[in-house]
Order: C-alpha cells, then sequence, then structure tokens
C-alpha cells in the first residue's frame, strides 16, 4: 500500500478514497500498543492519540456512522523514538453535536507500507443547541502502593464511568503516580493481600524521561482503561505526583535518597514532556515557559461551560503562605492565568460555568503535613482575613461578584475522598462574593484519606463527605476508597445534577441546582 504522497496535516478535512490494506505476517507489521484515546473535544475538533510499537505513520479515518460509510482518511504524523513512538492529531472542521467514530493505524514506510491492525473508538462532540450534558471526574491514579490488581479486574471503576455513557471524563490531576513504585504485594489491615502487576518503570521513582514514559504506558495495561479512552473523550490536568510529591519550581530534594536528580524543576521539564506525549490535549508540547498550556475554555452548548486550569505551573514555592500583601511570593495561578480566567467568565454566555481545578480552595493541605507546617493548597488555616495564596482567590470572588457572574461551580481532587462544600460569605471571615459549590472527588485508584481541616476564609460548609473510618489511613481501593463525581446538565429545565459515586457506581450522595 502507498500512502498519498500529499500530507494531511490536522487543520486538514479533505476527503480521500480508502487505500485497499497491504497486511503482513502478524510478526512482520506495526502494533498499535495502548489503545486509543480522544481529547480536549470542542463542537468541531478533537484530538486523537494512539502509540505504535516501531516508527510507522498514523493514519486516521473517521465518519458519522458506525459502518465507516463515506468515511474520511487523514495522515497523520510520523510516531518515532523522540515521542515514544506516540503520534496525534488535531482533528478539525467536524460537524457539532454528531457522533464520530474513527479507527488509526499505523503504516510502515520502511516496510513498504504495512498496516497494523486498526483500532476503534466513538465520542459525541458538543452541540451549539441546547441538549443535555453528562459528564465524569475524578483524580489519583495509582497512587500510595495501590497498582494493577488482575484478581479485582484492574481498576473498574472506569468501566463504572463508562457504563454512565458519558459526552466526556475530566481528570483532575495526578494522573500517574511517578514518585510511588509498586511493590507485588501490599499487606492489608484484615490479613488480605493487595496484588500488583509491576513493570520495570514503576519499580522506582521516576527520574528519566523514559520512566517518567512508563508510568503512563503502565496505566494503559488496563483493558477497563483503555475500553474507557476509546468510548469517553478527556479533558486532563496536571498535579503534583506527575511529577514529585508537592513539588513546585525550586523544590530540592536533598533529603529524599530515593532520588539521583534532586533538582525538582528538571524532573518536571521531564514529566511534562511525558504528559504531552502521553495525553491527547489541543495543544500537546510544552510552551517555551515550561508549562503545558492548560488553561482553556470548552464550550457545551449554550448552558454549559468548562474552564480547565492549571494549579502548579504557576505556583511560587510552597511555604507559610501569610503574606498580608499579594505578590510575586503569593501566586499560585499566576497573574497571567488568573486575568485570563477572569475575562473568560465575564465573556461567558452560558448557564453554568464549571471550573475544573486540581485542588480544592477551602481544605487546608499541609506542605509538610507531619508537622502540619506551609501550604501545598490556597488555604492557609488562620482563618482570618486573605493572606498569601488567598488572595488570588478572594479577587478572583470579588470580581466575579461585581460583574454579577452567576452559576459558578468547583469541581477538583487531590485529598483522596469525596466532599461537596458550599462557600457560603454569611459564615466567611471575606465576605464578598457570592455563595457556590464546590464538588471535591477522588481517588480513582489510590489510598484513600481524609478528612482534611477547612478554613474559614471564605466560609466553606461541609454538605457531604466520606472518609475512611476514624484511625484508617490509606485505605486500598478494595476496602472503598475509589470515587468519583458525575454532573448531568438538563437542558429542559437548566438543572445541574451532581451525585458523588463510588467504585461500582452506588450514589452517595446527590446535590440539585437550579441557574440563579
Amino acid at each position: 500500500m502507498r500512502l498519498p504522497r500529499r500530507r494531511l496535516f490536522a487543520a486538514s478535512s479533505a476527503t480521500a478514497l480508502l487505500p485497499k490494506r497491504v497486511y503482513a505476517q502478524r510478526g512482520d507489521r506495526p502494533r498499535l500498543e495502548g489503545g486509543v484515546q480522544a481529547g480536549d473535544p470542542t463542537s468541531n475538533q478533537v484530538t486523537l492519540w494512539a502509540r505504535s510499537d516501531r516508527a510507522a505513520r498514523l493514519v486516521v479515518e473517521w465518519s458519522t456512522t458506525e459502518s465507516f460509510a463515506e468515511a474520511r482518511q487523514l495522515e497523520g504524523p510520523l510516531a518515532g523514538p523522540d515521542a515514544d513512538f506516540t503520534a496525534q492529531l488535531r482533528l478539525v472542521g467536524l460537524p457539532a453535536g454528531q457522533t464520530i467514530f474513527y479507527r488509526l493505524r499505523f503504516v510502515e514506510p520502511a516496510s513498504g507500507g504495512f498496516s497494523s491492525e486498526p483500532a476503534s473508538g466513538r465520542l459525541t462532540l458538543p452541540a451549539s443547541a441546547p441538549r443535555d450534558v453528562s459528564f465524569v471526574w475524578s483524580a489519583d491514579t495509582v497512587g500510595q502502593g495501590f497498582g494493577i490488581n488482575p484478581d479485582l479486574g484492574g481498576m473498574r471503576i472506569y468501566e463504572t464511568m463508562r457504563s454512565l455513557r458519558p459526552d466526556f471524563f475530566v481528570h483532575c490531576g495526578d494522573t500517574i503516580y511517578a514518585d510511588n513504585p509498586l511493590s507485588a504485594e501490599v499487606r492489608l489491615p484484615d490479613g488480605t493481600i493487595w496484588r500488583n502487576l509491576v513493570t520495570e518503570a514503576k519499580s522506582k521513582v521516576a527520574e528519566t524521561l523514559d520512566e517518567f514514559r512508563g508510568n503512563f504506558r503502565y496505566n494503559l495495561l488496563v483493558a477497563n482503561l483503555r475500553r474507557f479512552n476509546a468510548d469517553v473523550p478527556q479533558i486532563a490536568l496536571w498535579d503534583d505526583h506527575e511529577v514529585v510529591d508537592n513539588w513546585h519550581w525550586n523544590l530540592r530534594l536533598d533529603s529524599d535518597p530515593r532520588y539521583r536528580e534532586k533538582d525538582a524543576g528538571v524532573l518536571a521539564r521531564r514529566a511534562a514532556r511525558a504528559f504531552s506525549e502521553s495525553v491527547p490535549m489541543a495543544s500537546a508540547a510544552p510552551t517555551p515557559d515550561r508549562t503545558l498550556a492548560f488553561n482553556r475554555r470548552f464550550a457545551f452548548g449554550p448552558d454549559f461551560d468548562l474552564f480547565r486550569l492549571d494549579m502548579r505551573s504557576h505556583r511560587a514555592a510552597n511555604g507559610p503562605n501569610l503574606e498580608p500583601t499579594a505578590g510575586p511570593a503569593t501566586a499560585f495561578l499566576g497573574r497571567a492565568q488568573l486575568d485570563w480566567l477572569k475575562a473568560a467568565l465575564k465573556t461567558s454566555r452560558a448557564t453554568w460555568k464549571v471550573i475544573a481545578a486540581s485542588m480544592p480552595l477551602g481544605l487546608i493541605v499541609w506542605d509538610d503535613w507531619r508537622r502540619r507546617q506551609g501550604s501545598e493548597a490556597i488555604a492557609n488555616g488562620d482563618n482570618g482575613p486573605p493572606l498569601g495564596r488567598e488572595h488570588e482567590i478572594a479577587e478572583l470572588l470579588s470580581f466575579l461578584a461585581r460583574e454579577s457572574v452567576r452559576n459558578v461551580v468547583w469541581i477538583c481532587g487531590d485529598v483522596h475522598y469525596p466532599a461537596t462544600h458550599l462557600y457560603d460569605p454569611t459564615g466567611a471571615t471575606f465576605g464578598d462574593f457570592q455563595p457556590f459549590h464546590e464538588f471535591v472527588s477522588g481517588p480513582l485508584n489510590a489510598g484513600g484519606f481524609g478528612p482534611n481541616a477547612l478554613d474559614r476564609t471564605f466560609g466553606p460548609r461541609i454538605l457531604f463527605q466520606k472518609t475512611p473510618p476514624a484511625g484508617r489511613f490509606n485505605t486500598a481501593p478494595s476496602e472503598g476508597s475509589a470515587h468519583f463525581g458525575h454532573i448531568r446538565i438538563v437542558a429542559k429545565t437548566r438543572r445541574l445534577i451532581q451525585t458523588h459515586r463510588d467504585a461500582a457506581g452506588t450514589v452517595l450522595h446527590t446535590t440539585e441546582l437550579d441557574p440563579a
């Protein structure tokens, strides 16, 4: 088989006749490894991802019918060793609101055009007209020593989420645990054994680029996750464990004997590259200022916009978080991202505006949890007027109140238990804002913790939380630690319905909100 000489780039929507496939013996042709993924969907665009076992060119076919009648074919980039044999293609000019069926395969130029067997996926694009929207979210995959347990079917929570047929999935960070190696067995308090599949990359902390890549490859060994990825496009964030616990650009690891590379900034650059290769995004390559261009607005019709934040790339060093005035030392979102978020929320015409973040606003997350010192998140634990990183949130909340931006909801992960918080100015030290809800979920497949204490600066109240039994620390997924959230926005009533669910899909708590 010869591919057309004219290469079609990501911005192309050209149509080509489908050439006859040429297959060699099974061992001679390329193999597509890790399934297929789709990411960062908009009404007419989506990024498709796949990984080859060798240097080969990605070829994409897509159609609005499952039979692939009148399918279109696009030639994608060459997957080579520089990107761990991964390839991504941004499709544009797609029909809004339609279900898209796609097939990905790799063609090896060196063999005369031998092709891999194709792998298929599907997704439904956002519509411009009113339509129900449904999505799931959570965080924290393969953490605290809990990896792929074949005895339990391997992260069954992904199959549970897939069964709800959501329009998309938001991963709120800790997509991998690069700093958490796995052992073959973990003995649980009841005497049972959690058994892990262990690979070379998961047998030590990640320091090299290939070790970070290996953490992403490890997760894709799970059949449940591969099926989920093929059916549900994702919008992914990063947090700390993609690099190392509680990292910031100036962090040193001199006291951690596991690391030969002591500069967390060096590790972060390698991790960012591995992330950009392994997760389908609209802008896959890291930007010159070392970030991954995370902050982005996604429109899902007239009733719903999603705003993705980056709470890691722009933060100042973790510390006491008690500065009386805003400045470089109090940066968390960073000035450019904060200004972008304010403008994006103000100009949004959507009924509901959901902010996807990696960390909660009012829960205290200590930088050093053993000594209860320093801040890893926003809240500083003093319960008083805004100080340190709280200045940015106070500025944002005051802006939204002043500009009458209504129906803002936050979703996040990080703390390893599900919770619903209502931020109420009547019970806050700082009261210049409108009430809003924050939904916290997780972990997907990691240890269970909590609860974290609340800081009263912005007046959060607990409406629901589910934490491990008193005195328990780092509960296993098999002990009920795994959770996800589900949000449905009903077009007819414009009501937002949020449910917290466990790994079996059992509804733990429901919140129904009518728009202001």
